[in-house]
């Protein structure tokens, strides 16, 4: 199986993708997983869910292309881009807090999902950034419309128009990184959890409900929306196909 789902016993849900042999990068299995862990997580006694990725490595290295590279035209990378834009938008509405433990690299994708937490917690020395811009497409699956909601507008612009891999310093002062760890992820992860967890979770649920509301009110599911389908038709571009047929070529090269 491709990931793995735990209750703590702090009364919180580790979703973990378990695919470290591939830098943790989704493919259709994972999505199916992380759609299982959202619903899992309406468990009353579930107070929170963590996403992480297994080893130390990777967090998520986006997209698996050794998978989608079969998706040619617009409309075939249109019903994948929309299937992970509702999972990553059922994440973000969650009525429970969601962290991103990212453990390791985050790259493209990968920072789509953790965009998508309501806390993001890094490794001291890891390195993230929204690169899709270097693969002839822009994000897709909600991920650039999330981040524009959270961080302000030189800084999210930033982040996605450079396409850069950036440290987790940069990450911090920018805003998207809440917490720099350097001991062990779980622990470090509780840590920042135990006050949260504390509390009763119709407080919790109560305060979440007050970003879903604002969220709603400023469109943002429409927004997604024209997010995926400006991709989708960036997706059947030369340019991306040209990235994508160097990068699987590479692949079977080593």
């Amino acid at each position: 199986m491709s990931y793995s789902i735990e209750k703590r016993d702090s009364g919180y849900l580790l979703f973990t993708i378990a695919r470290s042999n591939k830098r943790n990068a989704i493919n259709y299995d994972v999505m199916q997983g992380l759609t299982e862990a959202v619903f899992l997580a309406d468990d009353p006694t579930i107070k929170a869910l963590v996403i992480t990725g297994e080893g130390d490595t990777a967090f998520c290295s986006g997209g698996d292309l050794s998978v989608f590279h079969q998706l040619k035209t617009k409309e075939e990378a249109y019903v994948m881009l929309s299937k992970m834009s509702k999972i990553l938008i059922s994440i973000l509405t969650m009525t429970k807090p969601t962290i991103a433990l990212i453990n390791g690299t985050a790259i493209g994708g990968g920072c789509e999902i953790a965009a998508a937490c309501d806390f993001r917690l890094a490794r001291e020395g890891i390195r993230a950034g929204f690169v899709q811009g270097k693969q002839a497409i822009t994000t897709g699956w909600g991920g650039g419309t999330i981040l524009a909601e959270k961080l302000p507008a030189a800084g999210s612009m930033k982040l996605l128009m450079e396409a850069e891999i950036q440290t987790a310093d940069y990450l911090r002062e920018a805003g998207f990184i809440d917490l720099i760890y350097s001991k062990d992820p779980i622990a470090s992860c509780e840590a920042y959890l135990e006050k949260l967890l504390a509390v009763e979770l119709s407080v919790l649920e109560s305060y979440k409900r007050m970003w879903i509301r604002k969220w709603e009110e400023s469109k943002l599911l429409e927004r997604i929306e024209e997010e995926i389908s400006r991709c989708s038709v960036l997706w059947e571009s030369e340019s991306h196909h040209r990235y994508v047929q160097k990068f699987i070529s590479k692949k079977i090269q080593k």
